[in-house]
């Protein structure tokens, strides 16, 4: 399934060394002011370049294809696409016969009887995520004024992302890290119990998310090392701001409009140039894998904006959700 929401909804297409990746948008309102150039920003923050990230650097143009007019939403669906423009598909031959450990090859073959597009990881590539990040920029212009912030916090354990970097590189290897993420003017109210609530929508979608190993919301796994008095959050005002927020923002998974206060824990990239000894489905033995191409040392460093986009695309449907359902109820009550 390559959708995701209720009534946002947000399906993702295409492959990382297809013509193109893309996304479309359901039930986008009409009227939202909508142009390429409000891509640029968030799209830039996901891309390639810097030292860590991998050599491969695409120009990532949105195309709008539909649900635009005049540079305003129109109701319609909205597609936007980026074209795939650097790749290097041979760099993926062998891993039919060599899966790469930590790595979706081996049981996306299984899957789908060796029949997958095992460039770059297919549909399983993060060069998806750059659509998503595409959809985020839509949600974001929907949530308003609900703000989303991520930052990195750490590398590899290290605050000081430079030197973790020269480490790494130096031993041509990977490293993952932990991104931290704010959401303010999140309005109370949103998330329906007992599956849809706010916690587990952004939880499912974030472990949509190659390579995130790790969810926590509030006080996270501390909460387990907590008595109830100490994590309880008192309430201070009648709109519902609490003196302390380790429930992270929410209650019965409902906003509560406090602090929405969640992290992020992505695991090192697992296609490294370092020799590893691993399984040959041809040689049925294990053998020596070195592993070319152009791949990120560390991919933590371009997701704060994918991270933004997940919570968005969340808060944007949950919105949607309850303006129809408070419509409803109105309407049938008028009746």
């Amino acid at each position: 399934m390559n959708s995701f929401g209720s009534i946002f909804r947000v399906s993702l297409f295409g492959e990382s060394h297809g013509s193109s990746v893309g996304v479309t948008c359901d039930n986008v309102p009409p009227g939202i002011s909508l142009q390429e150039e409000d891509f640029e920003k968030d799209i830039n923050r996901r891309k390639s370049g810097r030292k860590g990230t991998t050599p491969r650097i695409e120009s990532d143009i949105p195309i709008i294809l539909s649900g635009v007019c005049d540079g305003v939403t129109t109701g319609a669906p909205v597609t936007v696409i980026f074209n795939n423009e650097n790749t290097r598909s041979k760099d993926y031959s062998m891993f039919r016969d060599m899966p790469r450990p930590g790595h979706s090859d081996f049981t996306a073959d299984l899957k789908y009887n060796g029949f997958n597009d095992i460039r770059g990881g297919g549909m399983f590539s993060a060069r998806l995520t750059v659509a998503l990040v595409a959809a985020g920029v839509i949600a974001k212009k929907i949530c308003l004024p609900a703000v989303y912030t991520a930052n990195i916090v750490h590398i590899g354990g290290n605050e000081n992302i430079e030197e973790e970097l020269d480490n790494v590189l130096a031993d041509h290897d990977s490293v993952g890290g932990l991104v931290s993420c704010i959401g303010k003017n999140v309005p109370a109210g949103l998330g329906e119990p007992f599956f849809k609530k706010f916690e587990a929508q952004l939880a499912g979608i974030i472990f949509s998310l190659p390579a995130v190993k790790a969810f926590e919301i509030g006080s996270g796994v501390k909460a387990s090392q907590m008595r109830g008095s100490e994590h309880n959050d008192c309430f201070i005002s009648a709109d519902g701001k609490t003196e302390t927020n380790n429930s992270g923002g929410t209650l019965g998974g409902i906003t509560s409009g406090n602090i929405i206060d969640f992290r992020v824990t992505f695991k090192p990239t697992p296609s490294i140039s370092r020799p590893q000894n691993t399984y040959s489905f041809n040689k049925k033995t294990r053998d020596n894998l070195v592993i070319e191409g152009r791949h990120d040392a560390c991919l933590t460093l371009r997701t704060p904006a994918i991270v933004e986009a997940c919570a968005a695309i969340v808060t944007a449907d949950l919105l949607l959700y309850n303006t129809i359902y408070n419509y409803r109820g109105k309407h049938n009550d008028s009746q």
